[in-house]
């Protein structure tokens, strides 16, 4: 079957990937050039999604948590286990237990592909684990694993799978203008026919149904992750609530730096995917709140932004839902959502559609 995929994001890459393995001819479109997009600005996790489980998306977590592993397994080089801590003070918005309850489910649901238990931590035991951490208000604390990647090599790398199939071709630096539910593809002033279409345009598939015309059962909520990154050298991560609200963000070791994100900012499709004045100064203020050593801007050596394509759910941006779904028109196939730990499976549903 002669296929084209549009997006050359991880989803898309996964896709193309597990399609050539099973035969298919595929060339995959992108109008920059691949994983150059939303998945390289990622916070460099592979995780279940701790924080997913206040929402009740159990069965994404429980996915997440399987794919953590393989991602792990399969390039140990470019994604390894990250112990992360998670302090509690009097003031936060969650209390131990809930933290605890958490805590035992992302070990539960992890099972047989565990990473690493999580731990409890008394003060005195978080003073001498995390001695950067301010210990005013301190109650206690936790650790649990999650994974951290390379998330622009570990793409290259599922992109090198898919080259080494004589099927796959790919088209960068190029922009579909239209396409139809019978499978025709229109760029660069050609028309071209597949026997069936994937868009997996990540923030722009909602965008893409549009200007072609197409109806679409669900809209995208895009937005706008920032993050920066600070000549500190750190040994573990920190997954902590944003002062005075319930969003969490991480402080994380990142190639012998520390970086500090994510925020959670709505935009439009044409607006600029790039940190603002406002989103900066947020992480900072978040950072210094819980460390002894304070950051300034002159600090910061690296800043980024990538959009994500959440499935619009809910008013509240922190409570919409990660899940990903997928809609069928005849021979186009479109994914709205997605998260990057879960390429593969998101793969694997496209691919048993035919």
């Amino acid at each position: 079957m002669k296929i084209a995929i549009i997006g050359g994001g991880i989803n898309g890459v996964m896709t193309a990937w597990e399609l050539c393995k099973n035969g298919h001819s595929v060339t995959l479109f992108e109008k920059h050039t691949l994983m150059s997009q939303t998945s390289s600005s990622s916070s460099k996790l592979l995780h279940g999604g701790l924080r997913y489980l206040e929402n009740f998306e159990f069965r994404l977590v429980k996915e997440a948590l399987r794919e953590r592993q393989w991602w792990i397994d399969q390039v140990p080089d470019l994604a390894r286990p990250l112990k992360i801590f998670i302090p509690v003070y009097k003031q936060s918005r969650r209390p131990a237990w809930l933290y605890k309850i958490g805590l035992y489910l992302y070990d539960l649901f992890a099972g047989k592909q565990n990473i690493g238990k999580h731990r409890n931590h008394s003060k005195a035991s978080m003073q001498e684990l995390c001695p950067g951490l301010k210990m005013n208000g301190l109650v206690k604390g936790f650790s649990y694993y999650d994974g951290q990647m390379d998330d622009y090599q570990l793409g290259l790398w599922a992109v090198d799978q898919a080259k080494q199939y004589e099927n796959f071709t790919t088209i960068e630096k190029t922009t579909i203008d239209r396409v139809d539910v019978n499978g025709e593809v229109v760029y660069n002033g050609n028309k071209e026919q597949f026997d069936k279409v994937i868009n997996v345009a990540g923030p722009w598939a909602y965008q893409l149904l549009k200007d072609s015309d197409i109806d679409s059962d669900y809209e995208l909520d895009l937005v706008r992750g920032s993050h920066i990154v600070v000549n500190r050298k750190l040994d573990h991560g920190y997954f902590l609530e944003v002062p005075n609200e319930r969003r969490i963000f991480f402080v994380l070791p990142y190639q012998n730096q520390t970086l500090i994100g994510t925020t959670e900012v709505r935009q439009s499709i044409i607006d600029e995917i790039k940190p603002t004045q406002a989103e900066i100064n947020y992480l900072i203020d978040a950072y210094n709140y819980y460390f002894v050593s304070q950051i300034t801007e002159q600090c910061i050596v690296d800043r980024f932004a990538g959009l994500r394509p959440l499935v619009k759910s809910a008013q509240d941006s922190n409570q919409a839902t990660r899940e990903y779904v997928i809609q069928v028109n005849k021979n186009l196939i479109s994914i709205f959502g997605g998260k990057w730990t879960t390429a593969r499976q998101l793969a694997k549903k496209v691919a048993a559609l035919f």
